[in-house]
């Protein structure tokens, strides 16, 4: 689990440092501010951490941190993810609830290699995934080709490292909250995903009809993406998850389950991070905070860099989201 981060002159981000975080942690802010690339650089320095040591011919931690930051921001060379105007070298750490900390920094002219990185982490069994915006199950085989084939920039490696994890389901036994979460989450979709070895695609299977994936709805793509890392053992007790605007594709009452499904997830021991624009969100979780008596630590970023650090346990924030949300109802009344 992650304790603390810290980030100074990353993008848009000029100075964020978070202590104390918790099983579910919430990002807002305007477009631009940095909530999406402050999950991507969390993704990118926590699976560095789980893939350093795996595999038969393992590359170094800084190997794979470049090739996790260069393939998920897609720039020409790492310095470009500097903030502008330099003020300094970009620097990055995160500490660990075990106490291990993960720290990097490099300036404006790195190319693509990091030099200085410094951490020590005990191998990991455990995966973290990052959810975008975007579904991922209708896109596999042109992610893949993308990432394999073309060898260039289309869709960033998260979108890729998901494709990966998205195998079809195997067999085995899962543990009781997971058993409990795939049941509602299918119950939420009204139907189950299967993967066809015939046609070597997903499938959405409703009762006694069978839909290709391709002519769901966003939000069933969506569900089914959860239902598919619990189901295949990607995701563990231990994982981390990354989700970017959960509330994209999803209907308010689907969006609502959803985050039900993740406050039982997050009680069993996983970890989530959410950006989000929607007062659903927000509110959902607030009343998650103070039904279940946990701290949801919010980062609220704005425009010039800056955040502010809050905790739904004590109310909600304030931001832009939530004064448009009374704005409109002020404006209703005047009717």
């Amino acid at each position: 689990m992650i304790q603390s981060i810290s980030l100074r002159n990353f993008g848009p981000i000029e100075d964020l440092d978070v202590r104390n975080l918790g099983r579910m942690n919430l990002l807002i802010g305007p477009n631009r501010s940095g909530k999406t690339l402050m999950l991507k650089a969390l993704y990118c320095a926590q699976r560095t951490i789980e893939l350093t040591g795996r595999g038969k011919n393992p590359k170094s931690d800084k190997e794979i941190l470049a090739s996790k930051l260069y393939w998920t921001f897609q720039v020409e060379k790492l310095g470009q993810l500097v903030r502008k105007p330099n003020n300094g070298a970009l620097q990055f750490s995160m500490t660990e609830s075990d106490g291990n900390v993960f720290e990097y920094s490099f300036g404006p002219e790195t190319e693509t290699k990091i030099v200085k990185l410094e951490g020590e982490s005990d191998s990991r069994t455990s995966n973290s995934v990052f959810i975008p915006a975007k579904e991922v199950l209708s896109l596999i085989s042109v992610i893949k080709e993308y990432h394999d084939v073309k060898m260039e920039f289309g869709f960033d490696e998260t979108y890729y490292d998901l494709a990966m994890a998205l195998t079809p389901t195997t067999k085995g036994k899962i543990s009781k909250p997971f058993m409990d979460a795939r049941e509602r989450l299918e119950s939420a979709l009204g139907g189950h995903i299967v993967y066809s070895k015939d046609r070597q695609m997903w499938q959405y299977v409703q009762g006694k009809y069978t839909y290709d994936i391709n002519i769901t709805s966003e939000g069933t793509k969506k569900i089914a993406i959860f239902d598919t890392l619990i189901g295949n053992h990607f995701l563990t007790k231990d994982s981390i998850v990354f989700i970017d605007e959960p509330e994209s594709g999803l209907h308010p009452g689907l969006l609502i389950e959803l985050l039900d499904i993740i406050g039982l997830l997050a009680d069993y021991g996983m970890q989530f991070f959410i950006a989000s624009h929607s007062y659903f969100v927000i509110k959902k979780l607030y009343l998650l905070a103070n039904t279940l008596k946990i701290s949801i630590p919010v980062m609220s970023f704005d425009k010039d860099g800056r955040v502010e650090v809050s905790d739904l346990k004590e109310g909600m924030p304030e931001n832009p989201i939530i004064d448009q949300s009374v704005r409109l109802y002020e404006e209703e009344l005047s009717l």
